[in-house]
Parts: C-alpha cells; sequence; structure tokens
C-alpha cells in the first residue's frame, strides 16, 4: 500500500512538471482584420494568478508556462472594446484571430500623456515610434531630425551617407529633396504613428534610390471632424522664412477625407566665394551673392471609399505649385583675374536673373479587394503625373581693366528653358498570409515616361537679339519599364527570415534634333533582398540584410544641351549615361534594447555626379554630369536611444566610415583618378521635460562632421549646436516653440578640388544660424488620426 501510495504521489508530481511547459498565443486584429500592435493580453486562473503580455507589429502575442485548467484571457486596447473569454489549457493552444471592436466612447475622460519615443527592430527595419510622445508637437521634419539613423543636414536627408527615398504609409513622396524638406516642415506631426528606417529595402520597393523613410500615421478611430493650423518663422542673418499649413480630416462609417494646404514663403541668402588656379599659373577669384526668392504651394488631398467589407476605393492628389511671380533668383558675382605674378590683371562683373514656374500634378487612382483568407488582399493603381517646368534667365557681363569703372568689353545672353513630362503606371499587388507566421507577397509594374525638354539661347550683338543654334536644342526622351517581385517572410520563435526578387526590364529612347542624334538603349536588371533577424534573447538581437539597388539618371542630367551660367560656366547632360547599381551589406547587433551597432559594405557600380571641371585652354568651368567609375563605401555605426534620469533622455548616433571614389578625370585625358578619405560624424541630442504635467520640453542637439569626400572633391569640417524650447497649452490643444540653429554659425564649410591639372577652392556661406518660432493648433475632435497618402511611384523622382 504504501508503495502503490508513493507511485501515485510520483506520478502525480510528474503530471505537475510536465504541466508547466503548456503556451496559449493568438493574432489581435480589428473588425478589418488589421493587426493590432502593443495591446495588452492578460491570463488569471482561479486562484487569481495573473500573466500577461503585449502583442507585436504583427498582433501576435505568446504567454509560456500555463499549468492545466481554465483561464480567463482579456485583451485591451485603447479606443477599443475590452475582449473577455474563458479557455481550457491542457496542451500548447493556438486560438483563432482575436477582433477588437471599435469603442470611441472609451477615449472620453482619459488624460494622454506625453511619452519618451521608442525604438524597435524588425527583421527588414527600425521602428521609431512617436506617437503621443514630446515629438509628436514638432512638425515632421524636426522628427526625422531626431529620428535613429537619419540626418538632416545642408538641405539634405541622408541614411548612411545616401539620400533616402521617402514614403507616408508606403506611398512615395516624389519631390526633390529640397521640396521634401518644404512638405514636411509644413506638416504636423500630430498624426505621425512611427517612423521606419529601411536601410535595404525588401522587393516590395522600388529597386530606385537607396534606403527609404516610410512615415505612417496613427490609426484613425473615431468619425467625426478635426483639423489643424500650423507654421513656423525662422530669421535668418538676412532674410525671414515662413512656412504656413492647414490639414482637415472627415470620417464617417464609409467614407474618409484629407485636405493639406502649405505654402513656404522665403527668401534665402548665400554668399560664396571661389578661387581657381589655371595650368598656365593665372587665377581667377569670385565673389558670388545670390538671393532666391520662392513660395512653394502644395496640395495634398485624397478620398477613401468603403464600398462594403471586402472592397475599398482611394483617390489621391499631390500638387506642387511655384508661381512665376514668387520664384526668382539673383546671381551677383565679380571676378578677379590674376596674372602669373598675382597682379591683377582685369575684372569682370555679371548679374545674372533668373525667373522659374513648376507645376506638378500628380493623381493616382487606388482599389482594394480583400479575398476569403484574413489578410489576403488583392490590390491595384493607375497613376497619371503631369510636370511641366519653365524657366528664363537674363545674364549680362562687363569687363573692366584694374581702376577703371568703364567696361572694354559687354556681353548679354537669354536662355528661355521648358520641361514638359508625361508619366503613366500601372501597378498590382497581392498578399497572401500563408500561416499566422509566414507571408507571401507578389506584384508587377509598367510605366511609360514621355519627356520633351527645349532650350533657346539668344546673344545680343549691338543690341540685335540673335538665336543662338549652337546652343538651343529641343530633346525628347522616351522611357518603358516593366517590373515584377515577389516576397516571403516567415517567424520563428527566435529568428525572422525575409526574402525576396525583383525584376526590371527598361527601355530607352533618346533623341536630340538639332546635333540629330538618337540614342538607345534596353537592359534587364535583377534585384535580391535578404533580411534575417535572431532574437538571441529578451534584451539582445543579430541580423544581416542584403539588397541591390537602382539609380536611374535624372531627367535634366539626360539633357544633352550646354546650359550656361555666366560667360565662362555651364551646365550640360549626357542622354548615355548609365544607370547606378549599388549591393549594400549591413550586420547588426542591439544590445539590451538600447545599443545598436552596424558594420555596413556598399558597392556603387556607375555612380552618376555632376562633377566640375576646369578647362584650361578656354577657362572655362563645366559641371558635367557624368558617370564615374565606381564608388566604395564601409563603416561602423553606434546608435543609442537611453533614459539618463527621470526627466532626461539621449539619442546618440556616431558613425565611422572610409569613403573611396574611383573616377575618370575628363579633363586630363580620361586619366583614372582615385579620391578617398576616413570620415567620422556624431550626432547628440539631449531631452528634457519639465513641470509636473511634462508641458514644457528642450532639446539640445550638437552634430560634428569632419572632413569627407565629395565626387573629386574634399569638405572641411562643420560643427553645429541647436538649442529649442516647447510648450504645449489648452489641454495639448495648442504648442508654441521657439529656439536657435546653429548657435555659433559654424557650420558652412570649404570644397577642394585637386588632382592632376585641377585646382578649384570654393567657400560656402549660407544662413545656417536662425531663430525659430512654431505654432501648432489643433481643432475639431482632436482624437482623430489622418488617413494622408503620398503618391507611389518611383519615376516622379526623377522630374528634378
Amino acid at each position: 500500500m504504501n508503495k502503490c501510495s508513493l507511485f501515485f504521489l510520483l506520478f502525480v508530481f510528474s503530471l505537475s512538471c510536465f504541466s508547466q511547459d503548456f503556451s496559449l498565443s493568438s493574432y489581435v486584429k480589428d473588425a478589418n482584420k488589421n493587426p493590432i500592435a502593443y495591446a495588452n493580453v492578460i491570463v488569471s486562473d482561479s486562484t487569481e494568478t495573473f500573466k500577461g503580455a503585449t502583442t507585436n507589429e504583427k498582433g501576435y502575442f505568446i504567454i509560456n508556462n500555463l499549468n492545466t485548467g481554465k483561464y480567463t484571457i482579456k485583451v485591451s486596447y485603447l479606443g477599443y472594446a475590452t475582449y473577455t473569454t474563458v479557455i481550457d489549457v491542457n496542451k500548447n493552444t493556438a486560438l483563432s484571430h482575436i477582433v477588437l471592436e471599435e469603442n470611441p466612447e472609451a477615449l472620453d475622460n482619459v488624460m494622454v500623456y506625453a511619452k519618451k519615443p521608442t525604438v524597435k527592430r524588425l527583421v527588414d527595419r527600425l521602428v521609431f515610434n512617436v506617437e503621443n510622445s514630446t515629438l509628436s508637437n514638432n512638425n515632421v521634419l524636426d522628427v526625422l531630425k531626431h529620428t535613429p539613423g537619419v540626418l538632416v543636414f545642408d538641405g539634405i536627408i541622408t541614411v548612411k551617407n545616401t539620400a533616402p527615398t521617402v514614403y507616408i504609409n508606403d506611398r512615395k513622396v516624389h519631390l526633390s529633396s529640397s521640396e521634401i524638406q518644404q512638405l514636411l516642415e509644413g506638416t504636423s506631426a500630430t498624426n505621425i504613428k512611427s517612423i521606419e528606417v529601411i536601410t535595404n529595402p525588401p522587393a516590395k520597393y522600388e529597386a530606385e534610390g537607396g534606403a527609404v523613410l516610410n512615415i505612417v500615421t496613427s490609426k484613425n478611430i473615431i468619425s467625426g471632424y478635426n483639423g489643424s493650423f500650423f507654421g513656423n518663422y525662422k530669421q535668418g542673418s538676412e532674410f525671414p522664412k515662413y512656412a504656413l499649413g492647414s490639414s482637415h480630416f472627415f470620417k464617417s462609417k464609409k467614407l474618409n477625407t484629407y485636405f493639406n494646404y502649405s505654402i513656404n514663403p522665403r527668401k534665402d541668402f548665400r554668399h560664396n566665394t571661389e578661387s581657381l588656379n589655371f595650368t598656365d599659373d593665372t587665377s581667377w577669384e569670385t565673389d558670388f551673392k545670390r538671393t532666391r526668392k520662392s513660395a512653394n504651394q502644395n496640395i495634398n488631398a485624397n478620398i477613401d471609399y468603403d464600398i462594403n467589407e471586402n472592397n475599398s476605393l482611394g483617390f489621391s492628389a499631390n500638387i506642387l505649385m511655384a508661381p512665376r511671380k514668387p520664384s526668382q533668383t539673383k546671381v551677383n558675382s565679380l571676378t578677379q583675374v590674376f596674372n602669373i605674378n598675382r597682379v591683377l590683371d582685369s575684372t569682370f562683373h555679371t548679374i545674372n536673373n533668373k525667373v522659374n514656374e513648376t507645376h506638378n500634378l500628380a493623381f493616382t487612382l487606388d482599389y482594394t479587394h480583400k479575398l476569403k483568407n484574413a489578410g489576403e488582399k488583392l490590390s491595384a493603381s493607375l497613376h497619371h503625373t503631369n510636370y511641366d517646368f519653365s524657366g528664363f534667365q537674363d545674364v549680362k557681363t562687363d569687363y573692366f581693366m584694374p581702376n577703371n569703372s568703364v567696361a572694354f568689353r559687354n556681353n548679354k545672353f537669354q536662355t528661355f528653358s521648358h520641361q514638359d513630362i508625361k508619366l503613366y503606371t500601372a501597378q498590382i499587388d497581392y498578399e497572401l498570409p500563408i500561416s499566422d507566421l509566414a507571408h507571401f507577397e507578389a506584384g508587377a509594374k509598367l510605366s511609360n515616361i514621355n519627356s520633351e525638354s527645349d532650350l533657346k539661347q539668344f546673344t545680343f550683338e549691338n543690341g540685335v537679339k540673335t538665336e543662338d543654334l549652337q546652343n538651343s536644342d529641343t530633346f525628347l526622351y522616351d522611357e518603358l519599364n516593366y517590373a515584377a517581385y515577389a516576397s516571403y517572410s516567415k517567424d520563428w520563435e527566435s529568428w525572422s527570415l525575409k526574402a525576396g526578387l525583383r525584376v526590371e526590364f527598361t527601355d530607352i529612347r533618346g533623341n536630340s534634333r538639332s546635333a540629330n542624334q538618337k540614342n538607345t538603349n534596353n537592359y534587364i536588371k535583377f534585384f535580391p533582398s535578404f533580411h534575417i533577424l535572431n532574437k538571441l534573447n529578451g534584451n539582445n538581437e543579430l541580423y544581416f540584410n542584403y539588397n541591390r539597388r537602382i539609380y536611374r539618371p535624372r531627367y535634366s542630367q539626360l539633357n544633352p544641351f550646354k546650359y550656361f551660367l555666366n560667360d565662362n560656366a555651364y551646365i550640360t547632360g549626357d542622354p548615355n549615361l548609365k544607370p547606378q547599381i549599388d549591393d549594400s551589406f549591413t550586420l547588426g547587433y542591439t544590445l539590451n534594447n538600447k545599443y545598436t551597432f552596424e558594420v555596413y559594405y556598399r558597392y556603387e557600380k556607375d555612380p552618376t555626379l555632376e562633377i566640375v571641371f576646369q578647362d584650361n585652354n578656354d577657362n572655362i568651368l563645366k559641371n558635367i554630369n557624368t558617370n564615374i567609375d565606381r564608388s566604395i563605401s564601409y563603416g561602423l555605426d553606434f546608435t543609442t536611444y537611453t533614459g539618463i534620469a527621470t526627466n532626461w533622455n539621449l539619442y546618440a548616433y556616431s558613425s565611422v566610415y572610409y569613403y573611396d571614389n574611383q573616377f575618370f578625370a575628363l579633363e586630363s585625358n580620361n586619366a583614372l583618378t582615385n579620391i578617398d578619405k576616413w570620415s567620422v560624424y556624431a550626432q547628440i541630442i539631449n531631452y528634457f521635460t519639465f513641470l509636473k504635467d511634462k508641458s514644457l520640453t528642450a532639446d539640445m542637439s550638437f552634430l560634428y562632421i569632419s572632413s569627407l569626400v565629395d565626387g573629386p572633391s574634399v569638405i572641411s569640417d562643420r560643427l553645429g549646436l541647436d538649442l529649442s524650447l516647447r510648450k504645449t497649452l489648452c489641454n495639448n490643444r495648442a504648442t508654441i516653440s521657439i529656439g536657435v540653429t546653429d548657435i555659433f554659425n559654424t557650420l558652412n564649410f570649404t570644397k577642394t578640388t585637386k588632382y592632376l591639372n585641377q585646382d578649384v577652392f570654393f567657400k560656402s556661406g549660407i544662413e545656417n544660424r536662425l531663430f525659430t518660432f512654431g505654432f501648432n493648433y489643433k481643432f475639431g475632435n482632436y482624437r482623430l488620426r489622418t488617413n494622408k497618402k503620398a503618391i507611389d511611384l518611383e519615376e516622379r523622382d526623377r522630374l528634378d
């Protein structure tokens, strides 16, 4: 009897031990079958013992080490009704999808406190969550400045030393770099959920361009109307700059509408100096003063209509207007010519007055059909862009002998330029969740581009205006592109994998009418991508990714005619430019969920650059768009976003990298030449919060960039310190901010181009030190979230 009792006790004990291994898992989604990230999941047994978890970006959760028995499970998320059910656990249990229903009343009387941004790494991207953080009271450009791995400086946004492609909700923004910055500066970050930094984009994204910055807006919660007014004022050493805008959003049961209008009236001053030393030992020293006026206007609008629970239709418009009257530039330059003994030989004074006008109209029609399986859907898109640019410049140069105020020679010319581009695309995409942990997607795209560029130059002889036929031309460019892609991803307990392949065929036709020169080219390119991530434990991750990208020449870079800036300098393109192909590799490690180290290597074949060459025979500066042979870069990056004290957070980003350019020296018998250099850049931002409700914040940012290589040139080191204060008012409806950028005015730089028979020195003087003031006011039901979109077409990037 005792032996039997002992055996029974041992048996029960063994069952008890084994029963600790059971798990409970599921996916949490909304009524539209979209995953809900960061939902709270709590299970409790009859003894009121609690265990919990939080859903990941895909809405997935798992709770381990459960005993056999009955459990009450509760799933909750702000704006949704709490889901409750009772389940029996006697094995590893995977529930069917848990669906949360919207509950707008749950938002009543809820106080949302600002929190610090968080950083999360997925298999193919880094996610910077800023929703309800102190950064959400900024504009979107300010948020990018604080995003890990992103550098915003001197009118350029870069990720790992390359310009990224900017998306909003996976829809590409097709504007030039400066226009994108003006758009983002005039857009409030109130509705921004996160910024996704995709260093090596997967196959779903266009093969064109480098890294991708995807700006994700928050999900719509309740019906009604909201809006906002926002703007900022910046005062430089010479002129003020403004950005003003207003957004309006309305949601009903089936209809979502969004409208945003912003205008950026500004006046910018630049004072540059340039020195050229020619091979005959003569030299030129030029003083440039440029004043540029602009008032770009952006209109973004879209309408989404849910036909039924499985079908939806959307229409989007993205319009950029740069009217002729405020789009003016005046360049006033004085050049001193010295002989071999450094004695002043002569001077010439040039005034260049320019007027431009741009209309960029883009329209997209989208259709989405949800299929029977959860998450399975088919979508189609049609797009048209009509880009119209025209410009006029009037250039007059007077030549003087030393100590003589009367010109011994005058020269004048005028240039009319016009570019008309029409772009048509059709795209289809298919998504299929193979299981809760595996996903397949595929798609195809057809693009057709027609471009016509006209240039007419006129000279003046004794006041008579005559067309210069040698420098006038019409250039026709047609491009047809077919693309297809497929991608597969899968998650395991500690591993994540994503792999894909994109294939593109391109057919090009170019025709220079005045030269009667026709160029044809066609090629097929393959763009593989591979991403893998291993969660070593709860706090440490190891990841590796690779992809191949393409940079097609901008349409303006293909124009073969010469566009003269003055008597002695011109810009020209090349219709035979090759596309640039990049191969990028990244190996990274995240320590304690705070510190990330990345080693990367990038090989660029046939990069296209605008390089300044001095013609030592005719004393002319040629700005030539050309392919260089190749560029190689590799380096080590470090990023952290961590708390120092209760009211003090720190973001740090640094990179040590090597850059090597190999190019053909066009003015030196095409000699193959190398320019290489090790460089460093570092950014440190301190975030401080004050007052009990944390409604007063301060940001102090320090930036350092060491000397670096840019094509055949070396740029000097730079550093800058920024400070800003921000206060929220009226229950978080209003925000005001003040600050100073580049406090010590140390961000200007020099550029030196010195090799073989080239010797050019350039010094830049820009209004970097600015006093800034900004405001944002939200009205209506401001807890709404926008359905803002942008347009997803790679070819529009090449309009500038």
